[in-house]
C-alpha cells in the first residue's frame, strides 16, 4: 500500500469544505502502532476522518467487481476491507471518533457529508 493515493479530489474537496467552516486539522498524523495515516484528522478532538474509494474499499452501494485478474483484485479489495476494520476497532478502542465517508457521498451531497463530521465532534 505504499503507492496508495493522496490528496484525491474528494479528499481535496472535503478538506476545503472543512476548512471554510473554521475547522482545523492534520494531514500527517501517523498512528505508529498499526502504521497508518488516516486521510484527515482533528487531533484536539480526537476525530479521525477516511475518504473511501468505492472501488478500493468495496462500497455496498457502488461497488462493482473487476472484470479482468479477479483473484488479484478481489484479495487486494478484501485486505483493505479488513485493514479499515482493524483500523476502526484500533481507533474505538483508543477513544478516537472514526468517521468514514464513501466517495459518491462525497459527490452527491457534501453537506450531509459535513453533517456526519460534526455529529461525530459533537459527540461525547
Amino acid at each position: 500500500m505504499s503507492k496508495v493515493q493522496r490528496n484525491s479530489k474528494p479528499e481535496q474537496i472535503l478538506r476545503k469544505a472543512l476548512f471554510r467552516l473554521g475547522y482545523r486539522y492534520s494531514l500527517n498524523h501517523r498512528f505508529k502502532e498499526l502504521n497508518f495515516k488516516p486521510d484527515i484528522v482533528m487531533v484536539s478532538r480526537k476525530v479521525c476522518i477516511f475518504v473511501d474509494g468505492c472501488f478500493w474499499h468495496r462500497c455496498p452501494k457502488c461497488f462493482k467487481a473487476p472484470k479482468s485478474n479477479k483473484g488479484y483484485w478481489l484479495s487486494k479489495i478484501e485486505r483493505n476491507s479488513e485493514r479499515d476494520k482493524e483500523q476502526n476497532s484500533y481507533l474505538s478502542k483508543n477513544r478516537w471518533k472514526v468517521v468514514r465517508i464513501w466517495e459518491h457521498e462525497l459527490k452527491k451531497d457534501i453537506n450531509k457529508s459535513i453533517k456526519k463530521i460534526e455529529k461525530a465532534i459533537k459527540k461525547k
